[in-house]
């Protein structure tokens, strides 16, 4: 499943990692040509946060992940 987020602070970027660690399944951030894992604060600052970056989530049942972060979503 993929959705687009928008990271606006470094609040954001730390909620989003803390809902991201507590799932089990892999999760990636695509922004252009680069792909991060969602679980690294560094990979994710290493990113343009000014831009929606694509969520990459690998799992079938992933909906109360989704809800969490609804919240970024663009």
């Amino acid at each position: 499943m993929t959705m687009n987020i928008l990271l606006n602070s470094i609040n954001d970027v730390k909620t989003f990692v803390n809902v991201v660690s507590r799932y089990d399944f892999d999760v990636d951030l695509i922004s252009e040509r680069y792909v991060v894992d969602a679980k690294s604060i560094m990979g994710i600052f290493s990113l343009d946060l000014s831009k929606p970056i694509k969520v990459d989530i690998h799992a079938e049942d992933c909906q109360s992940f989704v809800d969490e972060i609804k919240i970024f979503e663009v």
